[in-house]
């Protein structure tokens, strides 16, 4: 049975300006969505807001996923019920190795509470986990040793989160522009490694600015967002003509059709 992702008339300001007015959206485990939109049309805003960030602040609408009222949790809450965010600019942080933040985040996460106290998964347990997904993303074992980020490259820093998914296995996944800054290789890659992780116990919302990664990544749908709206919907033929046509002619098609 498939779990849904529900966002019903969410309007979000920021810094009492409202960016998102009215976005309604379903997305099903096992479904691609992508949200495509030009620069200030309202798709970070919409990442953060569903993660919870603070600066994010929701005037109204709800968010569902499947019978947990999303903004009746904490950021942490939501990250331990299934809701993951891939940052566009992951943060490095000198001094701590990818493993010992994967199995921190993996605790926290994922462990289990015993008596009311977090029960840590076991380090042999938590190596075999991180080194099978690392074979299946094709990463190499170093990467393991280095520091969250730093010195990363933009490919490698979007490979990180990628792994960090594949360990978290969340419900629903969104992905804030992970093609930003990536060449056309890091890209492949990077593409590569959320077809081998996705499937049908994961939802995934991409967020991009342009049509490349939806030739990886083959969207279920795609949605238009400009102006804090949701403007059009359908299939990857959307985002083609989109590529081909750009964002003014297929916004003014939307407004006629709305008149």
């Amino acid at each position: 049975m498939s779990d849904i992702l529900s966002i019903k008339d969410l309007r979000v300001s920021v810094e009492e300006k409202e960016i998102l007015k009215g976005i309604n959206l379903e997305v099903k485990t096992g479904e691609v969505h992508a949200i495509m939109g030009p620069n200030g049309s309202g798709k970070s805003t919409l990442a953060y807001a569903l993660a919870g960030h603070p600066k994010y602040e929701v005037e109204s609408g709800e968010v569902w996923m499947g019978d947990d009222n999303v903004f009746e949790m904490s950021p942490d809450e939501r990250a331990r019920e299934g809701l993951f965010l891939a940052f566009q600019y992951p943060t490095a942080i000198p001094g701590v190795s990818m493993a010992n933040f994967l199995r921190t985040a993996v605790n926290a996460v994922k462990g289990e509470v015993v008596d009311g106290e977090k029960k840590a998964i076991p380090i042999t347990e938590f190596r075999k986990m991180m080194l099978d997904k690392m074979s299946l993303l094709q990463i190499d074992r170093a990467f393991a040793r280095r520091y969250l980020n730093e010195g990363f490259s933009g490919g490698e820093k979007k490979r990180a989160e990628i792994l960090q998914m594949a360990l978290l296995e969340p419900r629903f996944a969104i992905m804030d522009e992970t093609d930003s800054g990536l060449d056309i290789d890091a890209l492949r890659i990077v593409s590569e490694g959320v077809n081998a992780i996705k499937g049908p116990q994961m939802g995934i919302v991409l967020i991009t600015h342009y049509n490349r990664i939806l030739n990886y990544i083959k969207p279920d749908y795609v949605h238009i967002l400009v102006n804090g709206r949701i403007i059009a919907s359908g299939g990857q033929e959307l985002a083609e003509r989109l590529e081909v046509e750009g964002y003014d002619n297929v916004i003014k098609e939307a407004v006629q059709e709305a008149i």
